[in-house]
């Protein structure tokens, strides 16, 4: 069975994450569930691998949907994980870090600029963080340009895995939580923010996904690859990635060092990940 760079990934995360779990299923309440779900995956990764090009709608399934459903799947049961193994979030050592760049907190700080339209606007631009690799990967496939689809898709998934150990190693909640008490000012929009904002804590709950900024990561890593393959993408995504990334701290959803921390990810997923994707794709052709 020839596994692409993508499906070696993804096999390889969700077997980690079950060796994380089965070694602290006496810490954590729901164990089992969790180590079904990723059995699940695992199971339907080697299946689909097995008969990807059955229909177009397998091609499909294979290529993009089940990817998607895959990191969605794994990022939700992190809020499982996440707090029973690591239970000591960071969010005091960000915060002074925050301070001392900025001699006092940048979420505060910004209060002055809040305005209800402009904070529509960011948390529309923060919510394209979901459509954005899907945007990507849906041309490439539709140009069948699988080539340039395999590899994005690799990256892609690298760095939200990058992310998720990050989420693993060094838990934090985000300023919303703990600075909420320094606001004087409560965000309020003029259409979108109130539904969109509810709508994101009803589905992402509380992770403690804060460092690194994973929006700010994969939305940069998808902006490198669209400039790279898909140009005229890049030009609309590009003032909704610059948007996104300012509202991580705007809308307080993040400290100024995990937008850093969020920056130095996508420069880790494009320096390590393109080498062992180039390593990879030596051997599956050796192979072939």
């Amino acid at each position: 069975m020839l596994l692409r760079p993508a499906d070696a990934l993804n096999l390889g995360f969700l077997m980690l994450l079950t060796v994380v779990v089965v070694a602290f299923s006496s810490i954590i309440p729901k164990a089992p569930i969790l180590v079904l779900l990723y059995s699940g995956l695992i199971l339907s990764q080697i299946l689909l691998v097995r008969f990807r090009e059955r229909g177009r709608a397998m091609h499909w399934m294979y290529h993009l949907i089940f990817p998607t459903i895959s990191i969605l799947a794994i990022f939700d049961s992190l809020e499982q994980i996440v707090h029973y193994i690591n239970p000591v979030d960071i969010d005091p050592l960000l915060i002074e870090l925050d301070h001392l760049i900025f001699n006092g907190h940048p979420t505060v700080m910004m209060e002055g600029m809040l305005n209800p339209l402009l904070t529509d606007i960011l948390q529309l631009a923060y919510s394209s963080y979901y459509f954005l690799p899907v945007g990507l990967g849906a041309v490439l496939l539709i140009k069948r340009d699988e080539r340039s689809f395999d590899r994005s898709l690799f990256l892609i998934m690298f760095c939200f895995y990058l992310s998720y150990v990050g989420y693993l190693l060094f838990p934090a909640i985000g300023p919303r939580f703990t600075l909420d008490h320094l606001q004087q000012t409560d965000l309020r929009g003029v259409l979108i923010f109130d539904p969109l904002y509810s709508l994101l804590n009803r589905l992402e709950g509380v992770k403690r996904d804060a460092f690194p900024s994973g929006h700010t990561g994969i939305a940069l890593t998808v902006l490198m690859l669209s400039f790279r393959y898909e140009k005229r993408l890049f030009m609309l995504f590009l003032p909704f990635v610059a948007a996104l990334v300012f509202s991580t701290v705007y809308l307080r959803y993040h400290y100024v060092v995990d937008v850093l921390a969020g920056i130095a990810l996508t420069a880790l997923t494009l320096l390590i990940g393109e080498r062992y994707y180039e390593y990879r794709e030596k051997r599956i052709n050796s192979c072939s």
